[in-house]
């Protein structure tokens, strides 16, 4: 099998489907918002994927460092690292994985420092006589503070490497970016009735940074910077009952790129193969100037750039709803539903998972179930083991 027609399809997008379908009398695409290092867009751990990957706003954890950092600060436990491994497309070939190592420490009662180091390898690609191992790795660091009891902020820096060289051509190179995340925090008490509930609202803005290039800079992709905001509310049942349901709404913060079939139809043409067209094509995003769009413009464009207008700006949104039973604070049981609109990349899933915390240790499995077009992971079992340094140093000094 070519296995490097999948890994191309993946760069694209998440999901390569062309359809178009009528609706109120227009004709609308399939119009994903294209970016590069399309795995900074998957989630890395069990917990917030068995949750419809939600995670900005749900108490803090070790796996905050992806969703949002500045929850560290509000973390029982003063340090604590994490090991997660993801399975990717396993019904079509065997050796596409991510993995995710992320630690953080508290710094007195106010402050902490995290950071993670995740790695996507798309396996061993054989093309003609040549065998490549194609990756995409990102390390970062984050630094949060809370500024009052009840609220917090993060900032932190990413480092980004994708190395592709599946075209052996001497023009190629190692893909290489940088990127800040800017994270917002809030977790106070509220009543629901005569019960006490912890309501938490959670803000990450992701990958704001340079652009990405393969050629040595002659031409550019945008990284998939990301605006997520969330909230959770945590209702106690009673001493060792808890409930939790968590909602994340997303939006990409990169210009919509004009597909080919737009062009030809803002420009009358009619191109059946698909190709007489194309170079004509590349002159026309250099004419509206998306290929030269700084990454700061395009954040400012990506809420107004949509060729359907306002409502296709509101389908570019794609959210995600969780609950959490919890017993005792050591047995988990998850559950939740991811929604992408079909015109803007149809990823559409429920999530099921389950997790055991001991005083030292804690694991959690998740598995997806697709309920649109084929989704990479679906039908995977996916496993985080996370350790509490608290918990270890009281069995060592034991």
């Amino acid at each position: 099998m070519k296995k490097y027609l999948v890994i191309f399809a993946l760069l694209l997008s998440i999901s390569t489907t062309l359809f178009a379908q009528k609706e109120s009398g227009d004709i609308q695409m399939f119009n994903p918002v294209m970016t590069g290092v399309t795995s900074l867009t998957i989630a890395p751990d069990s917990r917030a994927g068995a949750m419809g990957d939600v995670g900005s706003a749900t108490d803090a954890d070790v796996n905050s460092q992806y969703w949002n950092p500045a929850k560290y600060p509000f973390a029982i436990s003063p340090a604590g690292f994490s090991l997660a491994y993801t399975p990717w497309l396993r019904q079509l070939v065997s050796d596409i994985d991510l993995a995710n190592l992320v630690g953080y420490y508290r710094i007195g009662d106010y402050q902490a420092i995290s950071g993670s180091l995740t790695y996507f390898s798309l396996g061993e690609v054989w093309v003609d006589d040549y065998t490549i191992k194609p990756y995409e790795m990102a390390v970062d660091f984050a630094y949060s503070r809370m500024l009052s009891e009840t609220f917090s902020a993060s900032v932190g820096l990413r480092y980004i490497v994708s190395d592709l060289n599946y075209n052996f051509d001497e023009d190629t190179s190692v893909g290489q970016a940088f990127a800040a995340d800017i994270s917002m925090f809030y977790s106070n008490y509220i009543f629901l009735g005569r019960r006490e509930c912890m309501l938490n609202l959670g803000l990450n803005a992701s990958n704001i940074g340079s652009k990405i290039s393969y050629d040595g800079g002659q031409t550019n992709q945008f990284i998939p910077t990301n605006l997520r905001v969330g909230a959770s509310v945590m209702i106690p049942v009673d001493e060792y009952n808890v409930f939790s349901i968590s909602a994340d709404a997303n939006k990409l913060m990169v210009p919509t790129k004009p597909t080919y079939r737009q062009f030809l139809a803002e420009n009358e043409l009619e191109d059946p193969d698909g190709n007489t067209y194309y170079s004509e094509y590349e002159s026309y995003l250099s004419e509206i100037g998306y290929n030269d769009m700084s990454p700061i413009g395009g954040i400012f464009r990506s809420f107004s750039d949509a060729p359907g207008g306002l409502r296709e700006e509101l389908q570019e949104i794609y959210w995600g709803v969780g609950v959490e039973y919890a017993y005792n604070n050591q047995f988990f049981l998850r559950g939740g539903y991811h929604y992408e609109n079909e015109y803007k990349g149809n990823r559409k899933y429920f999530t099921l998972g389950t997790g055991f915390k001991m005083s030292t240790f804690a694991l959690d499995a998740a598995y997806l179930i697709s309920t649109a077009q084929s989704n990479p992971l679906d039908q995977t079992l996916r496993f985080t083991l996370s350790f509490d340094m608290d918990g270890i140093r009281e069995i060592m000094g034991r």
